[in-house]
């Protein structure tokens, strides 16, 4: 049986009924589910302190699950960067583990592929995805059914819709990227993976547009868009228009990162802080295809 351990890197989660029922609903797919010592610890917003929250990480690391996923993002990881002991992780890859999730998790899997080279998976988080109660929407059928796929090994391709433009495109190369906010948080920092030809996929949420554009035109100006083959955006949900706006929409946004780079912008990645999203590998080379308005994925 794939065995799988929930694990709290990041914030605190607010109440326990969520992760009991994200425990149960992973056993009801089939995986013999552990949750991990201090996945309820406390400490201020985080799930513990930082020591705790480090020593989980490790011990997850040594226990070697064949699947590794966060209960939830927040914050929290930027504060352990310095101190993870990344070959213990990279070990735990080497034995099969799947370090699994999104948000605050970013920085955990771009530090893990600058440090050793080793993959993860952008995925669901417990809380998140499988946590969900019933009358909130419950668990996503594409997210799950992607999920199960991508942790038995069968899923080699995810596809999805984008807009008019792009047809005939084909690029290969690493998959990076993830949470934006965090993506440029490690921007000149030693877990900053150095990734050159890559497809770049990047989300985010509470972000106004404007916001938005200026961590892209970061990443742009400090040359890391333009060393990419693509750039793959998923959602940018959950932020509050401004009277202040006057027509600027998330659009305008992405139409001037485009204007300023040749690097192909393509939008519609099922991914991000919303309920339907694909699991994607992060640190494998992957194949780029659009077909008129379909984007084929694949690793």
């Amino acid at each position: 049986m794939t065995t799988l351990t929930l694990f709290s890197p990041a914030g605190v989660l607010a109440a326990a009924a969520p992760l009991r029922l994200a425990t149960r609903r992973l056993r009801d797919l089939g995986f013999d589910v552990s949750v991990d010592a201090s996945a309820l610890a406390r400490h201020q917003r985080f799930a513990g302190d930082d020591d705790i929250r480090l020593a989980a990480l490790h011990r997850v690391a040594d226990a070697a699950p064949s699947i590794a996923m966060a209960t939830r993002g927040g914050y929290g990881l930027t504060r352990l960067l310095d101190r993870i002991d990344w070959p213990r992780l990279a070990r735990s890859v080497e034995h099969g583990t799947r370090w699994v999730g999104h948000s605050d998790l970013t920085a955990l899997q771009l530090g893990l592929l600058r440090h050793t080279g080793a993959t993860s998976w952008a995925g669901p988080l417990a809380l998140e995805d499988f946590g969900r109660a019933d009358d909130a929407g419950g668990v996503d059928e594409v997210t799950r059914d992607c999920f199960v796929e991508a942790m038995s090994g069968e899923l080699e391709a995810v596809g999805f819709r984008t807009e008019p433009g792009f047809d005939g495109l084909e690029a290969r190369g690493r998959l990076w990227g993830g949470n934006l906010k965090m993506v440029t948080s490690l921007l000149g920092t030693p877990h900053w993976p150095r990734v050159k030809g890559g497809v770049l996929f990047l989300e985010d949420v509470n972000e106004h547009p404007y916001c938005v554009e200026r961590m892209l035109l970061q990443l742009l100006q400090a040359g890391v868009i333009g060393a990419q083959k693509a750039v793959l955006l998923g959602s940018f949900n959950a932020w509050r228009p401004s009277p202040l706006d006057r027509g600027y929409t998330l659009k305008t946004a992405i139409a001037a990162l485009r204007a300023r780079t040749s690097v192909p912008v393509l939008t519609g990645l099922p991914f991000g802080h919303v309920p339907t999203k694909v699991s994607l590998p992060v640190g494998r080379r992957v194949q780029l295809l659009v077909e008129g308005r379909d984007v084929l994925l694949g690793w």
